[in-house]
């Protein structure tokens, strides 16, 4: 008997050959969803990386700009000049009863300016009534904390301020050591606290803002102030604060503190 050739080989193989195409769709939509993946990574990765620049960097000028202007703006009494030829006029220190406190200004009201000498190269801060963030502190720069002292009034002159973004004016904090001046002007008054210590503590320990530091319901007798601020740096975790004490105060149109001159 005649027998033919099979024809299943070549079956399988034109089978083999109609399939071949799906492994090649399968890596085809492979790679181009990883393609996607990494268009979609790039695109978040820019658009974090504008988010940081503004964040870190952009905040800042814009808040040094605004409390410049705010400082500029003031309508406080200019120091003292001095005579031709003789360099600025230092301020007289004064240790006996200071002028009364102003009254606790309204809310976002700017009352008063504070300055560091330590701090070389930081501007001078505007200070204004309250600590929220949306109309104080992102805005306007350093907040006194609501029903705490004011500038020369016994008790406890409570302030806040940013220590990164929208012109962290509480940056270099850190670098305050104890006798440091800390300097706070009103409309006629200048004011010199020196830094008496510091101390890291957690957000909810408000006592470092009552009336006598750390001693909540007891009554004051000296003129203090304490600044606060986020610890540590890029963190809300806990709170760095600085302490002082009223040193001397003088009137604005007597001229200028020794330590704001450099002559102290």
């Amino acid at each position: 008997m005649t027998t033919h050739p099979t024809t299943e080989r070549p079956v399988t193989r034109r089978a083999a050959r109609a399939g071949a195409p799906a492994p090649r769709r399968a890596r085809s939509f492979a790679y181009g969803l990883v393609g996607v993946i990494g268009e979609l990574l790039i695109t978040v990765g820019v658009l974090l990386l504008g988010f940081l620049v503004w964040q870190l960097w952009w905040t800042d000028v814009e808040g040094d700009r605004a409390q410049a202007e705010i400082v500029r703006e003031l309508d406080f009494v200019e120091p003292a000049p001095a005579p031709a030829d003789t360099g600025p006029l230092v301020a007289e220190p004064r240790r006996d009863e200071p002028p009364a406190p102003i009254a606790e200004p309204g809310h976002a009201e700017t009352f008063a300016t504070i300055q560091v000498p330590r701090w070389v190269g930081e501007p001078e801060r505007p200070i204004s009534q309250g600590v929220d963030r949306p109309t104080v502190l992102d805005v306007l720069g350093v907040g006194h904390y609501p029903g705490t002292a004011m500038p020369g009034g016994v008790g406890n002159f409570a302030l806040a301020g940013h220590r990164v973004t929208f012109g962290k004016p509480f940056n270099r904090i850190e670098e305050i050591q104890v006798g440091d001046p800390i300097v706070v002007r009103t409309a006629d008054t200048w004011y010199v606290y020196r830094a008496t210590g510091t101390e890291v503590v957690l957000p909810k320990d408000v006592r470092v803002i009552a009336p006598a530091p750390n001693q909540p319901g007891v009554e004051p007798t000296e003129r203090s102030i304490t600044l606060t601020t986020c610890h540590p740096m890029f963190s809300a975790r806990e709170r760095y604060v600085v302490y002082g004490v009223l040193d001397y105060w003088a009137p604005a149109s007597s001229g200028t503190p020794a330590e704001l001159l450099g002559t102290a």
